[in-house]
């Protein structure tokens, strides 16, 4: 395993991230999850991604009984706030109630005193940010969160919130935006003003949700298990299995065959290569997909690979800097 710096801070991140919307409390059974993040620990990964929102907090709990007796040390676990997690009014946001009730609750979940990352999951326009970076800034000096993120959140938004945290001296290190192959809207605006303010890339859906593993064939029916089956109206996914779209992944296997890589492995590669991007968060329901995605780490890809890659995908890619995604994770 690689391991990376997030952003300029010290803290050290694995190159694939295995997170755990939509299998850990939904898709897997619990024991089946936590084997798969026994086989993630076993692979090399450490660094951990969930949210309070995923699965309504079941994903947690299952991480934090994945991870119950592991040295703490040992690894990064990073969660969300922002998405409801409760009927009432309070429970949604980054209003300052919610961020600390919401923080106290994940620490139950986890079975931990700290969260390494304590992410924004977006941005809250209905609350001052200054409210918003204060409470993550108290929590830090409480010592229940090591560092800040945020998620899709935009390039302006970073920027201010990267000027408040430098006044209230908290290290503001993350951002968490979706990016891939298929799904680039983060490098004109995001990623250079990250750069500016030391704010490091975890890139989610980096195999844009399964889609460029090959799995998803133009004209048929998406396999039985596969995320699509579960998920159909997510409206992310119904933008990427178009079957034209799909027909072009499938024009990128020959390539990969020559680089000796799956898909996936090319997919991943090709989003870590990228300087911006300190870690993958992939997710897994078995450990064959694990074995296989650690693969890409380390992989460099030739500047004639990477143009054809770009050949195949013109008019598919999605790079327009004001699209956003309302969903999580």
């Amino acid at each position: 395993m690689e391991f990376r710096r997030l952003g300029r801070s010290g803290l050290s991140v694995s190159a694939i991230a295995y997170g755990n919307w939509f299998t850990h409390g939904f898709q897997l059974q619990d024991d089946r999850a936590i084997a798969c993040v026994w086989d993630a620990l076993d692979a090399g990964i450490t660094t951990f991604d969930t949210a309070d929102l995923y699965s309504e907090t079941r994903a947690e709990s299952v991480l934090g009984r994945a991870l119950a007796a592991e040295r703490r040390e040992g690894v990064e676990i990073l969660t969300k706030v922002y998405w409801p997690t409760g009927s009432g009014a309070n429970d949604r946001g980054l209003g300052r109630k919610h961020i600390v009730e919401s923080c106290h609750a994940s620490l139950r979940r986890l079975r931990t005193d700290y969260v390494d990352v304590y992410q924004a999951h977006r941005f809250d326009r209905t609350v001052p940010l200054e409210e918003t970076m204060l409470a993550f800034a108290d929590l830090v000096r409480q010592g229940k969160i090591l560092y800040i993120g945020v998620s899709e959140w935009t390039a302006e938004e970073i920027t201010r919130g990267a000027a408040l945290a430098r006044e209230l001296r908290v290290p503001f290190i993350s951002n968490q935006p979706q990016y891939s192959m298929l799904w680039r809207a983060a490098e004109a605006q995001v990623f250079p003003a990250c750069a500016r303010e030391g704010v490091g890339q975890l890139a989610w859906s980096p195999l844009a949700q399964g889609v460029l593993t090959g799995k998803y064939m133009p004209g048929q029916p998406p396999p039985v298990g596969s995320r699509c089956s579960y998920d159909a109206r997510n409206p992310f996914i119904g933008t990427l299995v178009r079957d034209e779209t799909l027909a072009r992944v499938q024009q990128l296997r020959p390539l990969a065959e020559q680089a000796g890589l799956t898909l996936a492995q090319l997919a991943l590669a090709w989003v870590l290569q990228n300087p911006n991007v300190s870690s993958a968060v992939i997710g897994a329901s078995h450990s064959a997909q694990i074995a296989e995605n650690v693969k890409a780490v380390g992989v460099r890809l030739d500047a004639d690979l990477t143009e054809a890659i770009d050949g195949v995908l013109d008019g598919v890619v999605e790079d327009d800097p004001r699209r956003t995604i309302s969903i999580a994770p």
